[in-house]
């Protein structure tokens, strides 16, 4: 009589076993991180299922996984984590990058001071750490957070 939990299935059937795996494991991961890393892994299992049903060789099954797997890991989830971004508040800041201020407190090597452009005072820095004397005029290169990054012009 033949053990109950002896299974004596074919290579081919495990290999099948193991595309619907990882399809579950890698949804299930995608689903409870929201990362865009697990889901590439998902559909290239898909694929490779798919292959396994309509009887592919399994060498050709696994290097469809992986080639399909790291071609939409590093070409789609680029774009979809960019066409998914929501958290990101426009504050017209940007608009100051590249626009010339008037340094009104000093800002020492390494330190901060105060900048003044369209009639509003920010905080700044110097790109380079060198010194900007109160009423120099400096070219605005970046925000970094509520400071600006300047450069003496």
């Amino acid at each position: 009589m033949d053990n109950i939990f002896e299974l004596n299935l074919s290579i081919e059937t495990w290999f099948l076993i193991l595309w619907f795996s990882i399809i579950i494991v890698a949804a299930i991961l995608e689903a409870l991180t929201l990362d865009l890393t697990s889901i590439w892994f998902s559909l290239s299992a898909l694929i490779a299922f798919m292959l396994g049903v309509f009887g592919v060789n399994i060498g050709v099954q696994l290097g469809v996984f992986v080639v399909v797997s790291i071609g939409l890991l590093f070409s789609v989830r680029p774009l979809a984590q960019n066409y998914f971004r929501t958290n990101i508040v426009s504050t017209n800041s940007d608009r100051l990058i590249g626009k010339t201020a008037i340094c009104t407190k000093s800002i020492l090597q390494g330190g901060r001071g105060e900048v003044k452009v369209s009639s509003q005072i920010w905080t700044a820095i110097s790109q380079d750490s060198t010194e900007i004397l109160e009423d120099d005029t400096v070219e605005i290169l970046a925000i970094e957070g509520v400071k600006l990054i300047v450069k003496k012009t």
